[in-house]
């Protein structure tokens, strides 16, 4: 009997197994963007330059995937290096203390061709959230330097950074509370 149940939990986690598919990406050809209205007047625009997307796509029916994302919060950009030291600081991130933004998928809603609603929990400054996202397929190609098959989503949305604690010394007026985000990622395969 012991013998019968080993041979049908094998058979199990092997038919689960089969149809998924683990994408990761290309840390030079994925970047998370984001954009803040400064003053009320202009957007200030940057981007956290190591983020690493993970894809456990369920070949049979793309909604059943799971995704997850890291952000390595020291990695933000925003070609002013006295700008980016105060996003890091205690003011802003405080990334001597949170180090990574996550977010886990918990759902995925198909709503068009190639378009689908991510539902998740984000954790930003110690704080976790449930956020909702735009994911695009973007397509996939066989890239002609490495022979894989390289696949492109973009992931986007807004986020109030005052239900994660971001800034709280600086008033709407001066910071939006609104920021937008775009994630661009090429991932292949293990």
């Amino acid at each position: 009997m012991k013998k019968l149940f080993a041979i049908f939990t094998a058979l199990v986690f092997s038919v689960s197994a089969f149809g998924q598919l683990v994408l990761k990406n290309d840390p030079a050809h994925s970047r998370i963007q984001f954009e803040v209205i400064h003053l009320g007047i202009n957007d200030i625009t940057g981007n956290f330059d190591k983020a690493n997307l993970t894809i456990n796509a369920d070949q049979k029916n793309f909604v059943n995937s799971k995704l997850t994302f890291t952000v390595d919060v020291n990695s933000i950009n925003t070609h002013i290096e006295a700008r980016d030291n105060h996003l890091r600081s205690a003011d802003f991130f405080d990334v001597a203390k949170y180090p990574t933004m996550d977010f886990v998928s918990t759902s995925l809603v198909k709503t068009a061709n190639n378009f689908y609603t991510l539902n998740g929990n984000l954790t930003m400054h110690g704080v976790t959230k449930p956020v909702t996202l735009t994911l695009v397929y973007r397509g996939s190609t066989v890239n002609a330097m490495n022979k894989k098959t390289t696949h492109g989503y973009q992931v986007s949305g807004t986020l109030n950074r005052s239900d994660f604690g971001i800034g709280p010394k600086f008033p709407i007026p001066m910071i939006n509370d609104l920021i937008r985000i775009k994630g661009d990622f090429e991932l292949t395969a293990d």
